[in-house]
Parts: C-alpha cells; structure tokens; sequence
C-alpha cells in the first residue's frame, strides 16, 4: 500500500532519519536534497545524483539507494570530509540548509573527486541559503578543488581581522596570537574515495537483470503504475489515457504538493530507457533523457564537432546552464519539459528556433513525426497529442553552413528562477551573402502558449541583415506581439520590450559573426558570467578567536534536532489552519461539516473553542487569535482542523466552508491609506533646529520620494511547534520555533486562560528567523495548544511554505517623502521627511519599527535642522512584523536617497556631498539628542574608500562606460550608524543559568535563542574564560522557560550583549564561591575543586551550616540589566534610545545590461566597527549573510500582491532570494582594528542587524550605473528608481528607442495585475 507519497515523509516519519529537511515542497531550496544511486544497464555502469527528497515518489525508487547526509558521517563515528570542512569554515550557521549542501557537495565528490570551482558552482546552485552569504560554504568545498590557486583566484581581494598581537580581549592584558585566517585546514581528514558506501550487491543483481513484470502501487487516494516496457506504456495510456505519464515529477509534484492538484492514478516510467543517438542529420534525445543528460551530450557534442554545425547546441547550452538547479535537471526530461507547455520554460522557444521533430506514438496509430512550433500547444499547459499517444524522443537537427542561433532568457535571478521572457532566434543566410533565407523567432513569457512572430519572419526574409532591417524588425514586432495591459504575469511593457531588445541582442550578434570577427567587441553581446565568491576570508583563551559554531558538526551531520524533527508523540495529531479569502468581509457562517466527515479528521477548533481569551490587546490594540464576526485580510486564521496525518488536516481544511458578506472600503496600498487617512496611532515626530525657517535661507529646495518594498523572511524552516498536555493539572509542554519563548508561553497561558507556571517552552534552536518568530508564532502556538486541550493529545502544527508566507508576512514596505534645502556646494542645511510604512491590519510591531525608522533617519549626516514625521497605514493585509533591521534599512535608505539625489542636483559626486554632511566632531548629538562619538564611523569610511581603492576605480568606471553603450558601470559607498539594543530599556536585560556538577562539568541555560547567529558559540566562550576550563567541558541547555523565566526577546543585535553579559556575571559567582577552595588547595585540579566543595556541602548538610557560608557553587542563576537607560521622550523629541551604536561603511561596484536589466554584482569592499569581536569567525558570517539578505532587500525579492490582496509569490518558485550567483565574486570584510566600546561584554559590539542596510550600495550602483546610460542618452541624471531595483525597473529606466514602443498604459484604462503595495 502506497501510504507515504514522498522521500522526504518517509524519511522523517517512517525511517526517522531527520537530516532531510523539508523547506518548501516544490524543489526550489535544496534543503532536502539527498543522492539516489542507481544501475544503468545500458552502460554498465552505476550512477550517482542529487534529487530533490520533497517532489521524489518513495514507490519510484524501485531498484535504487538513497543516501542520506547520515550516510556519510557521524559525530558519533566519524565525520566525511564534506561534513567536516563546511564546519570548519564556518558554513553552517542556523543549520538548516546544511544537510542538503554537504549531499550536493558529496554527490559531486562521487562522481568527481577532484571538481574544478565550476563544477562546485554548478553542483551548489539549486541550494538556497539564507544565513551565512554562501562564501564560508565555498570556502570549505574549494579545499577539494584540484587546482594549485583555488584560494587565490582573487589575490587582490581579501577578508581580514585587524588585530594587533597585545591584549586582545584579554582582562588581564596577556598577550595573544590572533590568526587573520578564520579557519584552517592543516588537519582535515582527507578525501578517500575508496572508503565510500559502495552500491548494494542485491540491487546490482537486480539491475542486472530485466525487469519480468510491470510494477503497481495502491494507496487509499492514489495509484502508480510502472510499465515494464514500451509496449506495455502503450496499452496503459490506451487503457487510461487521462493519466499523466511522469518520470521526474518535477511539473506534476509541485502541482500535487503546493497546488493540492490530484491525479487518482499516474504512469510513472523508470525501466523504459530511451537512447540518445547521434544521426545524420542531428542528434534524437530519448524523451525521458533528462536535462542534465541533455547538457552532456551537448557539451560533448560542442567539444567535439566543428563549431559550425553546433551552432544551436550552444544555444541550448546556454539556456540549460541557467535553467533550474543540479537536483531539478538530474529529475526533469527534456519530454516533460516539452509537454508541460508552460512558456515560461525555457527550452521549448530553442528547440522550436531549431526546428526540432517529435517522435509520437500510440498502440492505435503507430509512430508519427511532429514539428515543434507553436502549433503544438494548444493551451497553457495542453499540447497537440492525442490522449493515448506518448513522446518517444526529439531530434535536434546540427546547424548549417551560415545558419546562426541564439537563445536568450531574462529571469528575476539569473540562476535557478523561471524566466519572465525567454527567446530561440535561428536565422539562415544564402551562402556568401547577408541576405536572409529563412527566419524563425519564438519566444516565451509573451503569452499563455509558445509564440511565433510568424508575419515578422516572413516579411524579413529576402532582406539584407542591416539597419533598415532592424527599424522594420522591430516595427514589426512591437505590432505582433500582443499583450493586453492585464496580463497575467504584469511588467507588460517590460516583457515587450524584451522581445525587441532580444532581437537587437540577436541582430547585433549575427551582424558580429558575418563581419568575422573572432572578438565579440559590442558590450550587448556578452551574457554576465556567474562567478562564485573565491577569495579567502582570510592561545587558550577562546574570547577573540574565530571559532566554529559550536554545534556545526551536529548541523553537518544532520544531528541537529530542529522543532519538526523531534519524533512523533503517542496519540500524535496533526492541526492545519483554515484561512480567509477574503479581505474585507463579515464572516456569515462557518460549516466544517464536510471536513469532519472526511477520514482521520478528530475535531474543528474556532473561537467558540477558546478556554480562556480569543482577543487580547497587543500594544492597546485588539488581536484576535481566531476571527470571530469579521475578517480584515486574506490569510487571516479563521479556524483550525485537527486530523491523525498531515495530510488528512491539509484536505480537510479546504472543504471547510466559509460564507462572507464582503465590505467596504477595502484598500492595500500606502497610496490608497494616505487617501482614506487611515492610520494608527499614535503618530510619531521627531525633530530638531527650525526647519521651515531653514528653507526661507538655502540656496536650493528639493522634493521627491522613494518607495522600498517589503520582504519575505523565508526562512528555511517554517514555523510550527508540538504542544504536549501532561495530563496532570493541566500542565502544558511547547516544542517551538520561537525568538520570544515567554512572549509564546504568556499569550499561550492567556488563550488557555491557566497560569504561565504550568507552560513549559522549549527552544532548542532555530532553522532561521530573521525576526519572523517573536510574535507571530505565539498565535499559532496558542492555536495548537487549543487544539491540545482540546482532543487531551499531542498536537503538531507545520506551516506549509506558501502558508507560512502567507499568514505570517514580513518586512513593512515604506513610502518616504522629503522635502531638503541644500546649498550649491552641497551642504544639506534643512530635510523634512515623512514616512509612511504599509502595517496591514492590525498594529503588532509596526509602531516600534516605524519608531526605529525615524531614529535612524539622519544616518551618519549632521543635519542641523531635521524633521521627520511616521505614519503607520491600516490597510486590509496581513500584519507587518519585524524583520532584521527591524525598520532601521527603511529609515536609513530614505536619507541616503536624500544625498544621492542632493548630490545629482549639484552635479557633485554623492561620495563627497556625504562627506560634506557627515558628523565630525568628537562629541556629536543625534537628532534625538543621544551623545555619541563618530570617530569610528569616519575612520571606517576612510579605511573602506582606500581599501576598496574608490578613486581609481571610479575612472576606470568612466572609461568602461565611455567605451561600452550596452553595458554600464556604477560604484557607491555610504557609511552607516546604526543604533544597537531596545529602545524600551526594560528589554534590554539577560539571563544565565550555570551549573557546576562534582565531574567538573558546566551546564549553562540562558534566556536567549540561538537561531544561527552563534549566541550559545559566544556564551561557550564566556564562560570558558572565567571559569578556566575548555569548552569542551561546558554544555549549553536548551533554551526553556522552566529554567530561565520571563526572559527578553533574541533580537536588536542584543542576544549576545544580554546574555553574555548575564554568563560572565554568573560564572564569576560561582569563581568567587570556589575561590576559597582554590586558595586553600592551589595544585587540585579543577575537578578536584568540585569535588571537595561537594563535600563541604554535604558536610555542611549534616552540620547544619548554610550553604553560602562554606560557599559551595552549586548553580547561580543572574539577571543583568547592563549599560546606560535607554528610553524615547517622544514629545520632546529627545531621549537616549540606544546603548551604543554600531559603525560601519560599504562599497559596491555593479554592472547591468541596458538592454535587459540584468545586473552582476562586481565587487563589495565592508570595513565594520565591531568594537573589539568576541568571535571573528562568526561576526563576520553575521556581516556576510547581513549584506547579501540586504542583497535580495534593494535588488531581487519582490512580493506580488493580486488586486483582491491575495499574496501571488508564496513559495521559492515565484518568490527569489538570493543564490550563488548573486554574491560579488570579489566581497572583502573587514573589521575596524583598535575599536572600543565599554557597554557591552567584552567591548565589543552587536552585529546581526546593521549589515542589512550596507547592501544599499549595490542599488546606488546601479542608479549610477543607469544615470550613466541615460547620460548618454542625453537623459536626465534625476530619475525615478524604487526598490528592490529588480531588472524590470533597471531596464525601464534606461530609456531607449525599444522602452518608447512600449509606452504605459495610462492609468484607470486597463486592470493591472498586481498592486505596488
């Protein structure tokens, strides 16, 4: 019986192996990658792949062996290689990730035990990361490369710890070596293939021999038919021809996974093996070939036939080098590819240029040839074949003598993304001429169905390939290519003006190739290359060393215990929220008859089911826990199924009826609150000197605005918990992802209406958070926990991805409009800023993010008169929360749009009107009056601008500007300040719990949650230090609020101030109990002081003596509330908010592709004042992975709302966060040597946050790089650029003669498809 569809529910739930993460369920992250090894008969050989465990059947691994990242190593056994090297390289920060990376890097070891850098890039890229940057992950698997430089690829770049060799944060000033390289690899176990898990001898029998019968598989809801050969498939779709035949799953498994689409019986093929075979006329790819095999062959073919007739080969190279990760090509097929007729698959456009030929055939009809163009979709998703036929193969006919291909392809991320345009152009000349035989251009992303400009190659044929060509082809495009305004899909002007900009890439390219020129000179001609980041980041006390996370071989090894791999509870049920579809409605009725019918389903919890409080007040605003009379927001929780497996509770939820009568006004955007004057309050201000006295006097007034969109945390893992009832007074056990455990338990206690004692949290760790797991967790927790209550059994709630996205939301999107008086140098004497931040429905976080906003405002500028006003907008969306930066990169983004907009208005370069303005003196005041020095801040900048070498670079930018018209260069640099710690000073507080047993051993609790960013590493470290022992003997506990009550939040860039600040006090303590023993018995070992204070207290017991009089350690627990108050006057615009503040600059150079509005990231120089670092190794991960978040911030991540305000990018495949190829291949780090600060553990500084905002450059660059094109245009420098800066917006801001036949429409005459929120 088929009762577990996917590897990955085996796994977890039948086999327990738990290093499988599930991450999104539609083959888009990588977390659950795993290697299947099967024998190919054909070649006799045995094959080795990645494949994503989410989208692969269990049933259809008949004859294979799945190896799990548990395969390979153990820290009980011992560590692979792979393991152990991402470890040491400080690659594995959350961990989550992790396991998934080492199998894409084993699999590649496996097959290739001595890979070049391309090979690692390739093997990595459909592995997504959200922590750590990616470049320690390349770090630790470049050590395989077999190349003498492969630490070196970049000599001139490098990441450096600045440290002088006295008293690193030494106490007691002894000297201490610090390495400037974060790790090293002198005692690495080396790579022996030899000692790899051999393939089973039983399954080689097997393969061996062929197969005597087709294989079938029942479950209750579906069926899986294996055919034993081609015949047998023949009579199967005859006998069932509505049945999809599936080989990859790549298509069908995400539609049955996300989209909840069932198929009740599938033909799955993994026995029929379909040759690829070299013809006379091309090559014929079997269809069930899959794509990386496709690439293969063509590659080979490439390498070993004349470049001529390979002409088109290449052109599929190119597409396939970008399509998709390693994992979806080891499992796609060029047939599904094909038949999934999706035009936003890239390959069929090719393929149809190239006049390819399908073989179809039916038991009915035998075998026919047909043509691939656009004939053969009839529809998205529907071809031309007959329901019983099946696809045998393709022929990919070799080019001819002066025939010339290209394929293009424009994509959110250039990797591993779904292309929004893609394009197959193949022209043929009469030989020796330029004179154009024949004409075929396809392109996809123009409509629902694959589109042939059919009436445009017609016309151009006979033609000279010249000028007067070009001016008609694009004529005639821009009138056959029609999109409505509507499109499904949106950026139809920018999806026109691809298909134009396409064929001048193409026009230009062929114009090249006729001239013979070997060099391609024309910048439009050159694709971005992606390069992976290569160049190395480069005593017994352990404070101030790089050391390695201190659960890194755990999370290697797939040891690591995350809330969802805690194995199943007796009696175990599974709950699944039941949302509102609607935005703005009054809920009727809710009717969960039908669920509750259905199999394995226990029960239905709404608000009628809440023991003790459904609302409560957040911040003196109402919340509720269900909706009860009205919904406000699509994706607002209505109610709950409870069922025995997930599964059943995800089916059941969607037949749980709602009825709403909708109301008015319902709105989404900042634009549309600004008009209805819908607002919470309060509203903020802050201001100082006279601004509008100060506009009467400058030279020059200003007033322009800028929009940044908000983001998705995406963590890798979804938030969920486990909620345990102990059956005995009502005590209450929560496994749960959650940065705020007594936030969780307190709302927990409020819902079930029972006392906080009798709820117990724990936190082990977090698969990421980002600040996406303070609040909004404690609903789902309160809602679980009912749910417990309830049925009197163990419940466990996961978010599915697009849920999770959906109800949970992310970081607000902001408008920000200024108004600045400047004088003609520069100097900015005057700014009058209003923010408007997007809250949604309810309030939750957004006052203290919008707060956080306007004390960042001024950055590092001293702006004598300063205003800032915060609205925070009621709109009917899911509730903003917080997100790292926590308002901070909104607040600061808005001023540094100031200068730069300052300085083009000036005609300065914006490098110097920042420094016009920036803070000098060495006491300083911000505009909230908080004294501070920015002495650190201009060092940084100083040392980032000749570290990055800006002067000289900025000229060689000119240079290649002037000599490139496609392709333009920007360079930026700002410096940053950045406030560290809660401006409510109450938060500001730590925890520590540190026990000391008579083995020696330490255990220390704290009221912190380690989620990746190394707080238990740091607190190991502390507490090694004082109490002189190796870190070794200390053991971290759980975080749990039976241990350490009430505690703050893990956020602010503060966790570690906080908390180490509570294990340095704890532990000297303990250090002053023990002190007398020590005196008394200096030569004892420290195990031997424990044990004689064991006996003094048990000697004491019997005495009678108090335990503090013979000063036995025992356990200390300590709350610390360290550094100056911090608190906001907020109606006197004064106040110190923060503890101290962070430093830091950043410089960034891009490149971009006018004509399509790609970008690459060149190179990214940082210099951070991180006072003086408890540990290099993790700071700088948190510095790395900061910036490239911020990277998909200002470039990349774009959140589409529908009209209706139904979030549209719910899962990896629509939603894009930065990969490998976003990554600057040059990205130097480094910290400010010499720096002080004396209020935090150690001096040093908080380090989560700020590096969020750094990334600001790279959209600055590109601005300057954009201004650049337009100059040339003879444009102006002054234009409009919201973020994120995605390549629709870059492209349409280099305004060109292909941007004018695009023109937009106006609006209120056409029904956009999305909303900018």
């Amino acid at each position: 019986m088929l009762s577990q569809n996917h590897l990955h529910v085996s796994l977890l739930y039948i086999v327990l192996l738990t290093g499988t993460k599930y991450g999104c369920g539609g083959g888009g992250c990588g977390a659950c990658t795993v290697m299947v090894s099967k024998y190919d008969q054909l070649n006799n050989r045995v094959l080795h792949y990645t494949v994503n465990a989410c989208l692969q059947p269990i049933c259809t691994l008949h004859g294979a062996a799945v190896v799990t990242v548990e395969g390979i190593g153990s820290t009980k056994t011992k560590l692979h290689p792979v393991q152990e090297r991402i470890a040491k390289a400080h690659g594995s920060q959350c961990g989550f990730c992790t396991p998934g990376m080492v199998m894409s890097m084993y699999t590649l070891l496996r097959n290739k035990p001595h890979p070049t850098m391309e090979d690692i890039r390739e093997a990595l890229g459909g592995n997504l990361c959200r922590c750590t940057g990616y470049r320690p992950i390349i770090d630790g698997f470049k050590t395989f490369c077999d190349v003498s430089n492969a630490f070196n690829l970049f000599p001139q770049a490098s990441c450096l710890i600045q440290r002088k060799n006295d008293c690193v944060l030494n106490k007691y000033l002894i000297p201490c070596q610090i390495s400037e390289e974060l790790f090293h690899m002198d005692n690495v176990l080396p790579l022996d293939p030899s000692q790899d898990l051999i393939f089973p001898p039983e399954l080689m029998i097997m393969g061996k021999k062929r197969a005597c019968g087709s294989l079938c598989f029942q479950g209750d809801r579906l069926k899986l038919i294996s055919p034993v050969d081609l015949t047998n498939l023949l009579e199967l779709k005859t006998e069932y021809p509505e049945a999809p035949v599936v080989v990859g799953n790549t298509t069908i498994g995400p539609n049955m996974q996300v989209k909840g689409v069932h198929h009740p019986l599938t033909i799955y093929l993994f026995v029929i093996y379909l040759l690829c075979v070299h013809v006379h006329a091309g090559v014929s790819m079997g269809a069930v070939c899959t794509l990386s095999s496709l690439k293969e062959e063509m590659e080979r073919a490439v390498r070993e036939m004349e470049a001529e007739r390979t002409r088109g080969y290449q052109a599929l190279l190119q597409t396939l080098q970008c399509l998709a990760g390693k994992q979806i090509r080891n499992m796609a097929t060029i047939g599904g590819n094909i038949l999934s007729a999706n035009p936003k698959y890239d390959l069929n456009s090719v393929l149809a240029a190239l006049d390819c030929t399908l073989q179809v055939m039916s038991k009915e009809n035998g075998t026919r040839a047909i043509t691939l163009n656009e004939e053969l979709f009839t529809g998205f998703g529907k071809t031309a074949l007959r329901p019983d036929e099946v696809l045998l193969s393709i022929d990919i006919p070799y080019s001819k003598p002066w025939e010339f291909v290209s394929a293009f392809r424009q994509a959110q991320r250039r990797e591993f993304a779904f292309s929004i345009v893609n394009a197959g152009m193949k022209v043929l000349f009469r030989e020796g001429t330029n004179i154009v035989e024949s004409l075929n251009i396809y392109y996809g992303g123009v409509g629902p169905t694959l589109v042939k400009v059919g009436r445009t190659c017609q016309k151009l044929v006979g033609r000279s390939w010249g000028e007067d060509l070009l001016a008609d082809a694009c004529r005639l495009l821009e009138e056959e290519v029609e999109l409505s305004d509507s499109a499904h899909g949106g950026k139809v002007e920018y999806r026109k003006t691809l298909t134009t900009s396409f064929f001048f890439k193409f026009y230009m390219q062929v114009l090249q190739e006729l001239r013979e020129r070997v060099h391609i000179q024309d910048s439009a001609l050159k694709p971005f290359k992606n390069e992976l980041v290569s160049n190395a980041q480069s005593s017994q006390d352990p404070v101030g060393h790089p050391m390695m996370h201190q659960a890194a071989f755990h999370q290697a090894t797939g040891e690591a215990q995350y809330y969802d791999d805690i194995p199943a509870v007796q009696g175990e049920l599974f709950v699944f929220m039941v949302t509102s579809t609607r935005a703005h409605a009054k809920i009727i009725n809710i009717d969960p008859s039908e669920a509750l019918g259905m199999t394995g389903v226990v029960t239905f919890l709404s608000a009628g089911d809440v023991p003790g409080q459904n609302r409560r007040m957040l911040f003196n605003n109402p919340e509720e826990l269900f909706a009860e009379e009205e919904v406000s927001c699509v994706g607002q929780i209505i109610g709950a199924v409870v069922a025995e497996s997930r599964e059943q509770a995800r089916r059941a939820a969607q037949m749980v009826k709602v009825t709403y009568q909708d109301l008015l006004p319902v709105f989404f955007t900042i634009e549309e609150a600004i008009q209805h004057q819908s607002f919470f309050d309060p509203k903020r201000k802050l201001e100082r000197g006279d601004v509008d006295k100060a506009f009467e006097t400058v030279d020059q007034i200003l007033e322009d605005e800028i929009y940044l969109g908000g983001q998705e945390h995406f963590y890798m893992e979804t938030q969920g918990l486990i909620a345990v009832p102990k059956g005995e007074n009502g005590e209450l056990e929560l496994f749960v992802a959650s940065q705020h455990s007594a936030y969780t338990q307190e709302v927990v206690g409020i819902t079930l209406g029972i006392d906080s004692n009798k709820i117990t949290c724990h936190v082990r760790r977090l698969g990421g958070a980002f600040g996406g797991k303070v609040m909004k967790i404690a609903s789902l927790s309160a809602i679980t926990a009912t749910a417990a209550v309830k049925t009197g059994r163990p419940v466990r709630c996961v978010l599915e991805r697009g849920d999770d996205m959906l109800i949970t939301s992310g970081r607000h999107p902001f408008l920000g409009k200024y108004k600045v008086g400047y004088n003609n140098d520069g100097t900015i004497m005057a700014a009058d800023i209003t923010y408007y931040s997007n809250g949604g429905c309810t309030l939750n976080e957004s006052l203290a993010i919008m707060e956080k906003a306007l004390l960042h405002m001024d950055n590092g500028y001293k702006i004598p008169n300063l205003r800032g006003r915060g609205l925070v907008c009621k709109t009917y969306l899911p509730s903003y929360t917080a997100f790292r930066g926590f308002g901070g990169p909104q607040g600061l983004m808005v001023m540094e749009s100031v200068l730069h907009e300052v300085a083009v208005k000036c005609g300065l370069p914006p490098q110097k009107v920042r420094e016009i303005n920036m803070y000098r003196e060495e006491e300083c005041y911000t505009h909230h009056k908080q004294l501070f020095s920015p002495r650190d801040m201009l060092r940084c900048w100083d040392e980032c601008l000749d570290k990055a070498g800006y002067h000289d670079r900025l000229q060689a930018i000119q240079q290649f500007n002037t000599s490139n018209r496609w392709k333009k260069r920007g360079i930026s640099a700002v410096p940053m300040k950045f406030g560290v710690g809660f401006s409510k000073g109450f938060f500001n507080q730590g925890a520590a719990l540190v026990n000391i047993y008579k083995d020696g051993s330490v255990l220390v609790a704290h009221g912190g949650t380690e989620m990746g960013q190394g707080i238990n590493t740091k607190a190991l470290q502390i507490a090694s230090r004082i109490l002189k022992v190796p870190m070794s003997s200390i053991h971290i506990k759980e975080t749990c609020t039976g241990n350490v009550p009430n505690a703050a939040p893990s956020a602010a860039s503060f966790g570690t101030d906080a908390v180490g600040m509570a294990v340095k006090d704890a532990c000297e303590k303990l250090m002053r109990r023990l002190k007398p023993f020590m005196e008394n018995h200096p030569k004892y070992t420290w195990q031997q002081w424990t044990v004689i204070t064991a006996m003094a207290r048990f000697t004491a017991l019997i005495l009678g003596t108090s335990r503090s009089q013979v000063g036995y350690p025992n356990a200390v627990t300590v709350w610390v509330s360290r550094g100056p108050h911090t608190d906001m006057d907020w109606e006197n615009s004064e106040g110190p908010a923060y503890y101290y503040f962070t430093f830091g600059a950043c410089c960034s150079e891009v490149e971009i592709d006018c004509l399509t509005g790609d970008h690459k990231n060149l190179r990214t120089d940082i210099v951070m004042d991180v006072g003086r670092s408890l540990n290099p190794a993790l700071d700088i991960g948190q510095i790395e992975g900061g910036f490239v978040q911020g990277i998909g911030l200002y470039t990349i991540e774009e959140l589409q709302f529908s009209l209706e305000g139904v979030l549209m990018t719910r899962g990896p495949s629509q939603y894009k966060i930065p990969a490998l190829c976003d990554v600057p291949p040059q990205f130097n780090v480094h910290l400010l040597a010499n720096a002080q600060n004396p209020h935090a553990i150690y001096r040093s500084k908080g380090i989560g946050e700020p590096p969020v905002f750094l990334a600001s450059t790279i959209f600055f660059a590109i601005k300057e790089a954009v201004a650049a094109a337009r100059r040339e245009r003879g444009l102006g420098d002054s234009f409009p650029l919201s973020s994120p800066a995605t390549a629709e917006r870059i492209r349409m801001a280099c305004e060109d003669q292909f941007t004018e036949m695009a023109p937009s429409p106006k609006k209120g005459t056409f029904k956009p498809w999305s909303i900018n929120i």
